[in-house]
């Protein structure tokens, strides 16, 4: 038994390592964002995006009661980069209608919608799991970080804030390889 053993673990391990291939892509400048300082940073980025903004995320809440909360006032930066000209597009997680986290990103992409942005919701049979936010095509911002209340005031969140065009490049094909599975609802 432990010669099959070892034998299927001879043949499988090559495999393990090689079946997604990783790479490096050159950077300028590479940060670390962690927790409430989320909040600031993204905030500063769509205040001073001049041609494109992708946010693709997995929760985003929209807080009727609480206009001012963190998340309802980067809806509303959206908004008005929007209005400034700014191309801003945003991808939703949905899964079903009694979900909580779908229940929130409705309200969030109806919020999204009443501003002029383009809100996809990705297809119920995949679960759209990243946080990220690229901005003129040279910015991106990604991490475990969602748009919801305890997600920019409370919780550990960390984040990388990356200026590379080539990262950049590389996560707006992602968004749009997502953005072409889903639909407007």
């Amino acid at each position: 038994m432990k010669k099959i053993v070892r034998g299927v673990l001879f043949f499988l391990l090559p495999w393990t390592f090689s079946i997604l291939p990783c790479f490096g892509l050159p950077t300028e400048d590479v940060q670390l964002v962690t927790d409430a300082q989320y909040f600031q940073v993204a905030k500063r980025m769509i205040q001073e995006a001049k041609s494109s903004v992708y946010v693709m995320m997995f929760e985003m809440g929209y807080y009727e009661d609480y206009p001012n909360s963190p998340s309802n006032l980067l809806i509303r930066e959206l908004a008005d980069a929007r209005k400034r000209g700014v191309r801003v597009q945003v991808i939703l997680d949905l899964r079903d209608k009694d979900d909580r986290t779908s229940k929130d990103n409705r309200r969030a992409g109806k919020a999204l919608s009443e501003g002029d942005i383009e809100v996809i919701y990705d297809p119920f049979f995949k679960t759209t799991h990243a946080k990220m936010m690229i901005i003129d095509e040279k910015l991106s911002l990604v991490g475990s970080t969602n748009w919801t209340y305890h997600a920019l005031t409370n919780n550990n969140e960390v984040s990388l804030l990356v200026r590379s065009r080539e990262v950049a490049r590389e996560l707006i094909d992602y968004f749009n390889r997502v953005k072409t599975t889903g639909s407007k609802e």
